[in-house]
């Protein structure tokens, strides 16, 4: 190892340290839950894991602070990235695995990893009698991931450099909402805030309409609002969002996930009165178009089904799944095996392609992104127009996303690029599900689920699936919410090291 790289290491090691540290800091949340609720148990449990993950993460800073200023490359943005995922889940999987709601240590990280990356789908035991304090990590998890933990880390630094701007484009961001990845990462967490006191309010009253007692309303409020707006899917029960029975629950989580799932630089410009944007926006356009396509071809294959005979129910049991999944939320008002055994297989299919196609980029949500559906059909289409029209009538294919943009063939090239990655990954899934003696509809819709970081389950990535369908799952999920190019990068760059020994 030569001496700069040494140095761009140890570089990595202390920021990868910050990102630790600043997750210790979050346990305190569930911490003072647990003490707040009179759970000794897991006042003690906190305590232990947050000492951990601060004991790691100071080990990570010392070894690195005397090259924190070190000049980073692309590459090493990525990797502490990614490797911040990989050792924030390890870490963060201590409360779970001390709390005995969870058959191993790997259904732990999967949970954890599930959360963070704001899929939903969940090995937990005996959810409906989880501790205050456990399902509070639980929600808390789910909130950071979906704006980044790298996100969250930059608020707390001082200064904007090339270094901290790779670290945010490696969480696979790249949208400017101010000069500088700092200052844009506390945007991100100052709309993400101003939405939750909002949130909070509107799904405690929605629970109080449901008759939910005032304490449980506000409990169950906020985090039903955290995991909605980060489009996680969580629920603090097996029944999720059926539990509540409520159409006022259903209609204020399909606002908020909707809205959770569009991109922050779009919510940035509506804040600050662009409000034009809403309907010129290339993701908000291309999102109504495969909403409206998929949600047609789902209503077409219900009604052959013959399950859902009115207007009411076809929304709150079609039309909700449909938006739920579209938008890489997760929440259900219907039990897993009805997927299998009631929808069919052409609504099967719209919700597959529903969770593939995902919400905008640069948001809470995953799948391919608005935005990159929107690149490949313009660029399509301008291909089409250079067969079919005069040359005096072919103009620059362009893009409207808070800014004109012209299509530059770089700009197509890594759309299509990604989702090919997309589709690889949703492959590769399928078949580790069939491998797992899962049906070829169970293991398509789990694999989209898990690609598009939905956590809507048809039942195939439960506590009793094979081990290596777990860690299968828990690589496609981290994979996907970091958009590949990441974990690709940390992985290609540990087989070079091993191959150099």
């Amino acid at each position: 190892m030569t001496l700069d790289s040494k140095k761009r290491f140890l570089s990595i090691l202390y920021y990868i340290g910050i990102v630790l540290l600043v997750l210790a800091g979050c346990e305190l949340i569930p911490l003072i839950t647990s003490l707040v609720a009179g759970e000794m148990r897991f006042v003690i449990i906190f305590i232990i894991s947050a000492s951990l993950m601060t004991a790691a993460a100071a080990m990570f800073m010392l070894a690195g602070a005397k090259y924190k200023g070190s000049s980073l490359c692309s590459g090493d943005g990525m990797i502490i990235a990614s490797g911040s995922w990989l050792l924030g889940t390890l870490l963060c999987a201590f409360p779970y695995y001390l709390s005995g709601n969870y058959l191993s240590y790997l259904d732990c990280c999967f949970d954890v990893m599930s959360g963070l990356t704001t899929t939903g789908i969940t090995m937990i035991q005996d959810m409906d009698h989880l501790s205050v304090g456990l399902n509070m990590w639980r929600f808390i998890l789910t909130y950071i991931g979906g704006q980044g933990m790298v996100v969250l880390a930059l608020t707390f630094l001082t200064k904007n450099t090339s270094s901290t701007y790779k670290m945010y484009v490696g969480e696979a961001k790249d949208e400017h909402l101010r000069p500088g990845a700092v200052s844009t990462a506390r945007e991100i967490w100052k709309i993400s805030l101003l939405y939750l006191v909002i949130g909070w309010a509107v799904m405690a009253a929605a629970g109080l309409l449901a008759g939910l007692p005032i304490e449980k309303a506000l409990l169950d409020g906020i985090w039903i609002f955290m995991s909605g707006w980060s489009t996680g899917g969580f629920a603090p029960y097996s029944q999720n969002i059926l539990y509540y029975h409520s159409i006022y629950y259903e209609l204020a989580t399909v606002i908020f996930f909707t809205i959770g799932s569009f991109n922050f630089a779009l919510h940035y410009a509506v804040l600050h009165g662009r409000k034009k944007e809403l309907r010129r926006n290339i993701e908000i356009i291309s999102f109504t178009v495969t909403v409206t396509v998929t949600f047609l071809l789902a209503a077409y294959g219900l009604m052959r089904a013959g399950i859902y005979p009115d207007i009411v129910s076809m929304f709150r049991k079609g039309f909700y799944q449909l938006i739920s999944g579209h938008t890489t939320t997760g929440f259900m008002t219907l039990y897993a095996r009805q997927f299998y055994y009631e929808w069919g297989d052409i609504a099967l299919l719209a919700m597959i392609l529903a969770m593939l196609f995902g919400g905008s980029a640069c948001s809470t949500a995953g799948g391919f992104k608005g935005m990159r559906i929107g690149i490949i059909f313009t660029s399509i289409k301008a291909q089409l127009n250079q067969y079919i029209l005069p040359s005096s009538r072919l103009s620059i294919p362009r893009i409207q996303h808070i800014k004109d943009i012209v299509l530059s063939d770089e700009l197509v090239k890594s759309a299509f690029t990604i989702v090919v990655l997309y589709l690889i990954t949703f492959l590769i899934g399928t078949v580790a599900g069939l491998s797992a003696s899962a049906s070829m509809a169970e293991a398509a819709f789990e694999s989209a689920s898990a690609t598009g970081n939905v956590g809507l389950s048809i039942g195939v990535a439960v506590p009793a699936a094979p081990a290596y369908l777990k860690i299968i799952y828990i690589v496609i999920m981290w994979m996907a919410r970091l958009e590949f190019i990441s974990v690709l990068t940390l992985i290609a760059k540990m087989f070079r090291r091993f191959a150099k020994q």
